[in-house]
Order: C-alpha cells, then structure tokens, then sequence
C-alpha cells in the first residue's frame, strides 16, 4: 500500500469476481450488491442493529403511505378484508435537498448539459470516467424514481424482475408495450398509469390486491433513483464503444461513489462529497451496548473515507494478507479453518490461540438461505404425490445425513434444515415444535435423525424392499444431475453415492457444464439435482413461493424448480401471502411446512452458517442478512491498525545474517584452497 494511505481511513477488502452488472435495473447478484448497495439509495433501507429486521426510512422522509382501494378505487378503512381490496397504493415523500454525486452527466455550461451531445473529436482520448474534466450535481426529486420504475420494462435493459414487477405495478405491462421503439425523450414522458409523480418530493405506485411484501421491495436497488441525465449521457455510441457506461460506472446519492473501476486489479469505493445528513442508530438488541455497537450512536455517517477492494484469486495469499493486518476482515476457506477455529467439548465454536493472541474476533450468522437436494416432482420414478414415490422420498430425506455433510465438508458451518424456513424468517420455530417428525425424533432436547433402519422400512413400504426396483428385479438406479466439477466436487458427489447406498439405490452422477444443466432444469429433464435459495426479504412468501404450482420452471419459467403442484398448499400459500404478521399466518405457516414435509419434494438440506474473521481496530460489524449497505455503519481505528501492522510485519534478519555468514565462509574457503594451490605451484 502506498505510504499515503497510512493515515487515511481506509477499509482494505478483497473481490475474486468481477462484477458484472452496476446498473441496479439489472443487477442481482450478491458481489454486484457489495459495491453498489454503498452508492444507490432506493427509499428504505433496514435498520442496521434492530431484529427481528424493520424497515426505515433512507431518501424517504417517512415510511410510505399505505391505502386500500376497492374495485371503484374508493378508499378502504382499515387493513380491509384482502377480498375487498383491489389496488394498494404507496405514497412516498423524499427528504429534500438530497444530492446526486459529482458526475459528468450532470455537468451543465450556460444551463446546458455539458457532455450530452459529445462530438466524435471530443471523444477520441475519452476512455475512462475520469477522462472528463468537468462534473455536476442536482437534487433528488420523486420524478427520479418514477424514471427508474420505467427502465426496468426498457426493451435495452433486461431487469430480472420485470416480468413479477408488470403482474403487480398497474400498467407497467402496457408501459412496456408502449416503449418498444421510442427515442429517451419520448421514453422519459410517457405516463405509467399506476405510477404517479405528484410534486417534486412525492410520488404514488399503484399495485394490484394486497401484497404487504412489495414494501421490502423498495429497500432493493431496483427502486433506487436513476436521474433521466444519466441514459442521455451513457447512450453516446461513442461512450459505449469505449465501455463507459451505467453497468461500468454507477451514478448515486449513497455515501460512496465508485473512484476507480479496475476489475483486473482493484475497485475503489471514495466517500461522496455530496452525501446528505444521515446518523449512526441509538437504538438496538440489548446485548448491542455491551458488544460496543452503539459507541458512535448518534454520529454522522460514513466514518470511512475509502473502501478499496483488491482482486484475490488464491485463497491462501488471501488468507496470509489477512493474517498481517493488510485486509480489515476475511472469511474462512476450508483450508484455513483450523488455524482458525476450534469447537470446544460442549460443540462451541472458539477462535484458536494464534487468532486471539492477534486480537482477532469471530462473527457467526446463520444466513437465510437453504440448501437443499430437489426432486423433479414430474418424473416417473422420484415425482409425484403418490404414496410409494412419497414414502421413496422420504426415505432418501432421511439416509442423507446432512449432520455428517456439516461436518466433513463445511466445517460445521450450517444448521441441519427442518422445514423451507431458515431461522430469522417470519415462521421459523425452534426446539420440539418445529422439526420435521418425518425425519426426526425429540431426544432429551435434541432433534435427532431417524436411523437407517426407519429408512429401509419406508423403501419397503414403498415396494423398494432392499433397494430392488420391481419393475426391473435390479437394483434402483436413480440420476443426479449437477454442473459440479472439481476434486472438493467429485469427494461430494461420492458422499452421495454412499448415502443413496445405505438403501440399496445406485446413483448416476450425470455431470454437465452450466448451461446444458439450465436447459435441462427448464425442460424437465433433470431427475434429481442439487439447488439454493438466498431470500430477497425476510418474508416467508420468499421461500414457499418456491414450491407454489404457478411457479412451476417447465409449465411458467418461475423459481418453483422441482415443478411442485399440490392443490392444497397452493390453497394455503394463497391465503398466507399477503397476510399481515399474526397468529392467524402463523397457523397457516405451520400448515404449509406440513404439508411439504409430508410430500417431501426437497430434501431440505441445511442452512448455511456464515463464518466472519475482523481485526480488533474494525468497529460496528454487525451481521445484517438483509440489507446492501452495510459500510457506512463500519469505523475503522487507523492508529490501532498502523501500531499491529508493524508489530506483525517487522524485518526478520537471521536468515541475511545467515547468508552473509556463509558468503564468509565460502569466501575463506576459496582462499583457503588457492593458498594450497599456489604452495603446491611453488613445489
């Protein structure tokens, strides 16, 4: 590092990916999210030290405005009976005098945009965002979101969640039909009939029924503010042609705007000159005091200057950069993790003494995710809602034992799943209430997994009597299909292999590469395949619309991907979706994880644990699941860094002593033998 960042505060991470999308139309990826969570600010944002987790307001001055419409668009008093209510509307009013950072789109001579009409002269040594010399701001206004809503339908931009968005924001799907072939300008004043800007500060969506989970929406980048100025500025053929674009460099109101983009070597995340008036929280878990996390509460954000993320394609490099004090916080690779941690008798994860003696800490978070192992509820053998297929499912769910899986190949990094819902979701029980009878018993206090022998009498029952498939009078043979490839892969698969053999079944690993894997999960050909889900929000439509019959990935493209279709649970799901939070959900909740359990499309799997390494000097780290843009919460103490830096770094000298004592020594040999040889001359 350069000497002039000794005394600047500077957080130092690591990327081993580029990022391959910044415009938040389009992004959705979790390495995308890290960097432009800290410069987009959609109007909500999760309070960073609260659970379970809440939503507050960001750009917004106060929550939205909730309505309920009937058919007529009369308002409805109250909550409303979710027959009832036809249209919900959103009001949301900005916070005033928020700006956008200084970007060459925003740059005006004489009151016109200085760099909209680029002349090709003008763009010969244009290579990188920094080339241009001039830069500009303005204001945040309502008519910036409402411009965002528009782009995700553009024909050019290709949003993932376009098509789920048009089903709910009324008109959008007519918007879009509408947009196909218009110029920007004409593309900025078409309406949207359901989206409304109402003055400078404030703007309404208009969303069809009742669907309480579209509020975690607007926490997302996809709702951020996108200025109209920036698709003038960045839709240049000669910007393009170049790579100076939107998905290249982002343009926000968040405290960090992207300094420098070189995905080859480094990104640079500098603090916006521009960035309003935000605070640390005061309020938090009650163990947050204690842990020192509302020291800083009250005090402006961001305290870091600079966030410089450093390309690492090794781990072990990584790992040993870490070690000396020259990245702020890391993860833990497998080969890593027992110079680490260490699990104490009682099962308690502890850092070893190498780590303490350095003042390292250890931050555990189960995330919420699943992974799990699908079955293609469409096929002849696996599938179906028949009691044999069922029994054969179930039967499998329980020899695969995802307690040793833990084990052998994360680390203990996980949580043995009982049902779709991770723990910190809406409906997740512990202890006794919320395992998974079918393949648990309660067992002075503990659940534990169902013995091979419960196993082996359900494939009886199923007609599998020692594995033989009747239809054939050989043994079961059953496909996984995976793109999976690699040494840590083939051990793995053939730890499944092993588990399918408990009861007598041969598994064929059909390995492909990932796209022949897409194709065969969209088609339906894929019998049993390996699958996960990160939520989006922490509701737990987010995870059953996973097994919703509508979702279905060969009828309708959606995530449901082992094509699940149950009358009954879709019934419930239905009911439970756009339910507010209450005992009434709850049931239904309850409900719909039985009724999966008993089907067993999945095999649940486990949830995995997310293992986070920080050096003592790395303040106000707080695992946060849920929201982006974690790093103007994070404080760095320079001074403690710089003091462990050369504590941990210093010279060591013996090995240069060591080698000009054998210069020595070689030397006097030297001399040695050419005072024999010239005695022996004069003889």
């Amino acid at each position: 590092y350069a000497e002039s960042e000794q005394n600047q505060s500077i957080q130092y991470r690591s990327f081993s990916e580029r990022p391959k999308h910044m415009d938040p139309a389009v992004s959705y990826s979790s390495n995308e999210y890290e960097l432009i969570g800290q410069i987009y600010e959609p109007p909500l944002q999760y309070h960073y030290l609260d659970r379970p987790y809440r939503l507050i307001p960001l750009t917004a001055a106060k929550m939205p405005e909730t309505r309920y419409l009937d058919g007529q668009g009369k308002i409805i008093n109250g909550s409303g009976n979710s027959n009832d209510i036809a249209f919900t509307e959103y009001e949301i009013e900005l916070q005033k005098g928020i700006l956008y950072q200084p970007h060459p789109a925003l740059a005006q001579d004489q009151n016109d945009y200085r760099y909209h009409n680029l002349q090709a002269d003008e763009l010969e040594h244009m290579t990188q965002l920094s080339d241009f010399s001039e830069t500009g701001t303005r204001e945040l206004v309502a008519e910036d979101y409402v411009y965002q809503i528009k782009r995700m339908v553009h024909p050019n931009i290709h949003s993932p969640i376009a098509e789920l968005m048009k089903q709910y924001i009324v008109g959008l799907d007519e918007f879009a039909k509408q947009v196909a072939t218009v110029d920007l300008q004409t593309f900025r004043a078409l309406p949207i009939s359901g989206v409304q800007v109402l003055d400078r500060y404030r703007y309404r969506i208009r969303i069809r029924g009742k669907y309480p989970q579209f509020k975690f929406w607007l926490a997302m980048p996809f709702f951020a503010p996108m200025p109209w100025e920036a698709d003038v500025f960045y839709n240049q053929s000669g910007l393009t042609d170049n790579n100076i674009s939107l998905d290249w460099y982002p343009i926000g109101t968040g405290p960090y705007m992207l300094e420098e983009n070189n995905p080859n070597r480094r990104m640079v995340m500098a603090r916006n000159p521009n960035f309003h008036d935000e605070y640390y929280p005061s309020t938090g878990e009650p163990e947050d005091a204690d842990n020192g996390l509302l020291a800083d509460a009250g005090k402006k954000l961001p305290f870091i200057d600079k966030a410089i993320f450093i390309l690492e394609k090794e781990n072990i490099p990584y790992w040993n950069k870490f070690l000396q004090g020259y990245y702020d916080m890391s993860g833990i690779a497998s080969d890593s993790f027992d110079q680490a941690v260490q699990f104490s008798g009682d099962g308690l994860v502890e850092l070893t003494p190498s780590m303490l003696k350095k003042q390292i800490k250890l931050q555990t978070a189960v995330t919420a995710s699943i992974s799990y192992i699908g079955f293609n509820m469409l096929d002849a053998v696996v599938g179906g809602t028949g009691q044999d297929a069922r029994l054969l499912r179930r039967a499998i769910s329980i020899a695969i034992d995802y307690e040793e899986y833990i084990s052998i190949f994360t680390n203990g990094r996980g949580v043995a799943a009982q049902g779709i819902l991770p723990p910190g979701i809406y409906g997740y029980e512990l202890g006794e209430a919320g395992i998974n009878t079918y393949l648990y018993d309660w067992v002075n206090g503990h659940a534990k997994r169902k013995s091979i022998d419960a196993a082996v009498s359900l494939m009886e029952q199923a007609g599998y009597a020692k594995g033989i498939d009747p239809r054939t009078g050989e043994p079961l043979i059953l496909y996984l299909d995976t793109p999976a490839s690699g040494p840590d892969s083939r051990a793995r698969l053939n730890w499944y292999r092993k588990q399918f053999n408990k009861l007598g079944i041969q598994l064929v690993i059909r390995g492909t590469d990932y796209n022949r894997f897409q194709q065969k999960m969209r088609s339906g050909n894929a019998q049993i395949f390996m699958w996960g889900w990160n939520a989006d929000y922490p509701d737990p439509e987010n995870f059953f619309f996973l097994l919703y019959g509508p979702n279905g990935k060969v009828k309708n493209s959606g995530e449901n991907a082992v094509n699940y279709q149950s009358p009954e649970f879709d019934r419930l799901f239905e009911q439970m979706r756009n339910m507010d939070n209450g005992p009434e959900r709850l049931l239904l909740i309850q409900q719909l994880q039985q009724i999966i359990r008993q089907d067993a499309p999945w095999i649940f799997g486990y949830y995995p644990k997310a293992f986070s390494l920080y050096h003592h000097w790395f303040h106000n780290l707080k695992p946060n699941l849920m929201a982006n843009n974690k790093l103007k919460y994070t404080r760095i103490d320079i001074e403690q860094r710089q003091i462990a830096r050369q504590q941990w770094n210093q010279p060591v000298l013996w090995p240069l002593a060591l080698v000009v004592i054998l210069l020595i020594l070689i030397v006097l040999q030297v001399l040695r033998v050419q005072r024999q040889r010239s005695r022996e001359t004069i003889k």
